[in-house]
């Protein structure tokens, strides 16, 4: 399988992803701050618009571990990817600051962010 890594930030507001290709299907393992770990699984299947002009959509289911709020993040890229790649897609996300300040939550949003167009980037030069 082929693996591309990618990585944003800085000291806790760091975020890591992991893409490996699983024939033409994709599984990404993101992570970041002070304790990267598994939060929350999304996986993502393309489908037709249900505006029903040709565009692809997806549609996702998301497990989080108890306590967890990385539900949301994962299911955001796994949709995203799914509708971009029209694959089935699978994203863990764990991210994770001690003792946050305000100001962390926003940097830490936005290297997510980040991450998802270089991963988005990446993919695409790969042409999978």
């Amino acid at each position: 399988m082929k693996t591309l890594q990618f990585e944003t930030g800085d000291g806790i507001h760091r975020v890591s992803g992991i893409v490996v290709y699983c024939g033409k299907d994709i599984a990404i393992t993101i992570g970041g701050g002070d304790t990267p770990h598994v939060g929350a699984a999304s996986v993502a299947s393309p489908r037709q618009s249900l505006r029903k002009d040709g565009t692809i959509s997806a549609s996702a289911s998301v497990l989080c571990v108890m306590g967890h709020k990385d539900d949301m993040p994962a299911r955001k890229a796994a949709l995203r990817f799914a509708s971009e790649l029209n694959t089935n897609v699978v994203v863990s996300v764990g991210l994770h600051i001690d003792n946050p300040k305000e100001s962390d939550f926003s940097a830490i949003q936005n290297n997510f962010d980040s991450l998802l167009d270089m991963i988005s980037e990446g993919l695409k030069r790969e042409s999978i």
